[in-house]
């Protein structure tokens, strides 16, 4: 294990070992632990390595999950969804051609890549990971420095297992208070978000800390980490403790034995020291924090729901007052409006950020003895199949169902609309997922994002409702 330096920050403790070289001007060749894969970024990179006659560096440091453009329909195939069964048909050759573990359709681990990871001990505390997806940092929930890459640095890591990346600056936000009653994970990330704006975390790496945080499970912490990137930032970070190394014991891919323990002694000090500087420092107030929806087409564009929709000439740049006049026409809304008692279409249940079992006990208790509004779709789609076979195993199930949910198999689903699980032009739905940009679910959508139990809620009453009035 290396000395402990003083007045370190846990990022620079974990980016600092896996440093291969410094090019200069910042930028670093890093070297990645773990190479995750989907189908849709992927093909490309491997059409490429076969023309340039490279192979794989390290097929052993690489894992690939078909979830993207998957079907959720019950017993689906390759053929379910026909435009995505070349996507994951070529997943599946160029794993095998290879030599790299695939987490196919059929498989029982199968899930979203960003959910599968953790609950398989591949994403662990210290690790350098990268994936074709943006999201990629939600990782960092388990103390990982996990980051998304385009198309090409796939390719490059394929080849090479290292990465050129510019180092970023590092950013300490702290939650600071409790949770208030029908207030969770999500409503701090968005409530962030909303306060500091959607690039606010532009070249930083964000590490959450404070008692709030170290309070909350693993489902939570990857949820804050989940929607770094909706701030700007690549990588958000929780360091490692006990909850973590609780959590990962017995995981798959977890160390065992003598290397568990000697891997934990080394993660508890990947932990920021008592003085460490960073960059930047952000304290928010949870007691502040309500229950959170959005009103526009950024993650920014986020309120209370006992507020009224802002007025854009209080906005301070003309760009900003672009973007949410913008935003307004779009979701058909007005200054000053309140958005609670907005009729809905549509709820949606799933992603990487909300799909895990933890949300959907909150969803569950909240619909449970109660119907969904007529001409409201409400999906749940969890986020692994191991999630759902947990969640069926408790009855949660049961519960959707009979409140007339669609209960559907692990993918991404609604979240990028890229499967045929899409809403009508123009319909409105409430989302747990991370994006409410313009035609993300779907062309002419509108997408208020929320928590599990806000959504649940929302589908119960037909329309978006404060979920303290339901017992939340």
């Amino acid at each position: 294990m290396p000395d402990t330096v003083s007045e370190t920050t846990a990022f620079e403790k974990i980016w600092a070992p896996h440093v291969v070289a410094e090019l200069g001007d910042g930028t670093h060749l890093l070297q990645v632990d773990r190479h995750l894969l989907h189908e849709v970024t992927s093909p490309n990179a491997f059409a490429s390595l076969r023309r340039t006659r490279r192979g794989v560096r390290h097929p052993e440091l690489t894992i690939a999950v078909q979830d993207h453009i998957l079907a959720t329909d019950a017993g689906r195939s390759d053929d379910t969804y026909p435009p995505g069964a070349e996507f994951v048909r070529a997943l599946r050759r160029n794993a095998t051609e290879y030599g790299i573990a695939l987490i196919d359709v059929a498989d029982p681990r199968q899930g979203i890549v960003h959910v599968v990871a953790p609950e398989l001990g591949l994403a662990l505390p210290g690790a350098t990971i990268v994936c074709g997806d943006s999201h990629t940092c939600t990782l960092g929930g388990v103390g990982a420095v996990a980051f998304g890459i385009g198309t090409s640095e796939v390719e490059h890591v394929l080849a090479t297992q290292v990465i050129r990346v510019r180092k970023p600056k590092s950013m300490r936000v702290e939650f600071a208070g409790a949770l208030g009653r029908g207030v969770y994970a999500k409503d701090l990330i968005l409530h962030l978000i909303g306060r500091e704006g959607a690039k606010a975390g532009t070249g930083y790496a964000i590490e959450f800390a404070g008692q709030l945080v170290e309070s909350l499970p693993i489902a939570a912490r990857l949820t804050l980490c989940n929607m770094s990137i909706e701030m700007g930032a690549r990588i958000g970070f929780i360091a490692a403790d006990e909850s973590t190394f609780e959590y990962l014991r017995g995981r798959p891919f977890a160390p065992t034995g003598s290397a568990w323990e000697s891997a934990v002694a080394y993660w508890r000090h990947l932990k920021s020291d008592r003085d460490a500087s960073f960059d930047r420092t952000i304290v928010v107030d949870a007691n502040d924090v309500g229950p959170q929806i959005t009103w526009g087409t950024s993650p920014e564009h986020v309120m209370s729901i006992d507020q009224q929709v802002p007025d854009p000439r209080a906005l301070k740049s003309s760009a900003a007052r672009e973007h949410a006049e913008r935003a307004m026409a779009y979701m058909g809304l007005q200054p000053g409006m309140a958005l609670d008692g907005l009729a809905i279409q549509a709820v949606f249940i799933g992603s990487c950020t909300n799909s895990r079992l933890d949300d959907l006990r909150v969803a569950a208790r909240i619909v449970q003895g109660h119907r969904v509004a007529a001409g409201v779709r409400a999906m749940v789609v969890p986020g692994s199949s191991s999630v759902k076979r947990a969640a069926e195993a408790e009855g949660l199930d049961a519960h959707f169902i009979a409140a007339g949910f669609e209960w559907r198999e692990s993918a991404c689903s609604m979240c990028g609309a890229v499967n045929a699980d899409r809403i009508e032009a123009g319909a409105r739905c409430v989302s747990t997922s991370n994006r409410n940009f313009e035609g993300r679910q779907g062309p002419r959508v509108r997408t208020h994002l929320a928590s599990p139990a806000m959504a649940a809620a929302a589908a119960i009453a037909g329309c978006l409702t404060d979920v303290r009035r339901v017992g939340a």
